[in-house]
């Protein structure tokens, strides 16, 4: 076909697993991460033929996390491999942030259907369809260019899978048979707003678009280059829940430029997106679906992001509005407010603050940074730290499912998909425990990944949220401690990597600086006060006194039923 250069190796045949590897070449696919199966060994050959580079993991779940950071930070598909059973909760996770990936699987070969065989009983493409948005059993190798180009097609705005048996990728290909589809065509470019909504969108949709006229917040979920030095720029969305407490007015209207309502966003609980009653909401979305899943919406526009503000620019010059100065005022300082807990005591019970041992490693790191913050309480100390490094991003891992763990697959994805930047992998001693040993996979490629767990010896929100649950009603707190033995600076030695123990504030730069010298990856064993309870705990747990709600934890409470007798 023309444009597509179909190369036979000189040592064997050319294979159902070759044309796959030459396919994803063409795409423009460079990384691949993985876990070996015997099953994958054909399209691993083609890998190695095409320059495709292999990076296997020690788990499939964390390949296909790493593939989700991959493309969250280069803007492409990621692409990952492996048997699949295993890999379910990274393919959950990717489906639930509509991240942009590419699974390859393998299953026993087609005649060995329902009969037993090893890995064969479970249907991959029947568990994968709920959790992706296009899954599929190939069950001819020349069928392979036209259905991995329909696939990545539609990865653009979720996770794909296709399952290639295992004769299928080692079957020589017949040139002459192979469907070719749209494998040479132009990946789609994203959908555009409709000309319709930027005619009747209102004066103050284009009031925030004007970039230096209106004050700009970023989602709590992700963000990328951070203005930090705009005067406009205002930090966390999170920063809009405290203006009641200030008696200063609350936004009349609320964009979301891509963001999502949901947990990151306050739910329905008006902290950050105010009532209907006294706010405007404008939902732009690549996905029509997210558009009023919430919160009504007074406008919904089906764009990617980057061409609605194209749009709204080239619209702007027939608008002339100017946000108010004092409520920008306002609204932009709400970054410099001191968090409630920056005035807390440095050692607490004998041990770091959590919010105080972060900074200081932040402080001690580079700028331009990316951070990738884990866990539950550990993360939410982390992100009210991070941007002291005025970092160039930085990813909440735990994502809308609340997984942990996915930190490790992000920072390896982080790291390849800009090498030139520190990954900071923030853990709590609870989700480091989900996936540590892929500290070994940062040593095998030197990767410049520097591991922070935050270690309490305890699941922090849980052993907190049951004391604001049950204080001194019931002393008990079932399964949320965790060991103080654990000595994760020198499991992570064993595992190739510099490591550090660290107690003391003073110590805390001098770590870094050690950890960071030379190449390689290294891990700090930063240990912490437990006792600390982020605002964040007591906000999801909502206690009250109030005799006619019951408490539902990390959800919104809910009246109590009465019943006549």
């Amino acid at each position: 076909m023309s444009n597509f250069e179909l190369r036979k190796p000189s040592t064997r045949e050319l294979t159902g697993g070759d044309l796959l590897a030459q396919c994803l070449h063409h795409i423009g696919v460079k990384v691949a991460f993985g876990l070996h199966g015997g099953h994958l060994d054909a399209f691993l050959m083609g890998c190695e033929s095409t320059d495709i580079k292999l990076v296997d993991t020690r788990h499939e779940t964390v390949a296909v996390q790493a593939a989700e950071a991959y493309s969250k930070m280069t803007g492409t598909t990621g692409t990952c491999f492996g048997m699949y059973s295993n890999g379910l909760p990274g393919l959950a996770t990717a489906f639930a942030d509509r991240s942009s990936i590419f699974c390859i699987t393998s299953s026993p070969p087609l005649r060995d259907g329902e009969n037993n065989s090893l890995q064969g009983s479970i249907d991959q493409v029947v568990v994968a369809k709920p959790i992706t948005k296009f899954a599929h059993l190939i069950t001819h190798a020349e069928d392979i260019p036209r259905l991995v180009a329909h696939a990545m097609k539609i990865s653009s705005c979720g996770p794909v899978l296709i399952d290639f048996p295992i004769d299928v990728l080692f079957s020589p290909i017949i040139a002459s048979r192979i469907s070719w589809g749209s494998i040479t065509s132009p990946l789609p470019y994203p959908p555009g707003p409709h000309t319709k909504a930027i005619e009747n969108a209102t004066q103050a949709l284009f009031d925030f678009v004007e970039a230096t006229q209106i004050p700009l917040f970023h989602s709590p979920k992700i963000c990328f280059s951070l203005p930090t030095s705009s005067p406009l720029y205002a930090g966390s969305a999170g920063n809009l829940a405290l203006l009641p407490h200030m008696k200063s007015p609350t936004p009349d209207l609320v964009i979301l430029l891509g963001a999502r309502t949901g947990m990151y966003m306050g739910g329905r609980s008006g902290a950050i997106i105010p009532s209907p009653d006294s706010c405007k909401l404008v939902q732009i979305d690549t996905d029509g679906g997210e558009i009023g899943r919430t919160l009504p919406v007074d406008l919904g526009i089906v764009s990617d992001a980057t061409e609605a503000l194209l749009a709204f620019n080239a619209a702007l010059p027939k608008h002339n509005y100017v946000a108010p100065n004092e409520w920008v005022k306002i609204a932009t300082d709400l970054k410099n407010i001191p968090m409630s807990y920056a005035s807390d005591p440095e050692i607490v019970e004998g041990k770091l603050h959590p919010y105080h041992a972060l900074a200081a490693v932040f402080k001690s790191i580079p700028d331009g940074s990316i951070v990738v913050t884990d866990g539950g309480e550990c993360g939410a100390w982390a992100s009210g730290a991070a941007t002291i490094s005025n970092p160039h991003a930085i990813i909440s891992a735990t994502g809308y499912l609340g997984f942990l763990g996915n930190g490790f697959g992000y920072s390896l994805g982080c790291a390849f998909a800009d090498p030139s930047r520190l990954i900071v992998n923030i853990q709590g001693d609870g989700s480091a425990g989900f996936h540590f040993m892929e500290l070994d996979t940062y040593a095998r490629f030197s990767l410049r990944i520097l591991t922070i767990v935050v270690n309490n010896h305890a699941w922090g929100m849980s052993s907190n949220g049951q004391e604001l649950i049950y204080g001194t009603k019931n002393p008990a707190r079932p399964i949320s401690s965790l060991s103080p033995k654990t000595a994760y600076d020198v499991v992570a030695q064993g595992l190739g990597n510099k490591s550090a123990k660290v107690e003391q504030l003073a110590d805390v730069q001098g770590a870094v600086t050690k950890l960071l010298a030379g190449d390689g990856p290294g891990c700090m064993n930063l240990i912490v006060s437990r006792r600390p309870t982020h605002p964040i705990t007591e906000s999801m747990v909502g206690m009250t006194e109030d005799e006619n709600m019951i408490v539902v934890p990390y959800y919104d409470n809910v009246p109590r039923p009465y019943y006549r007798n």
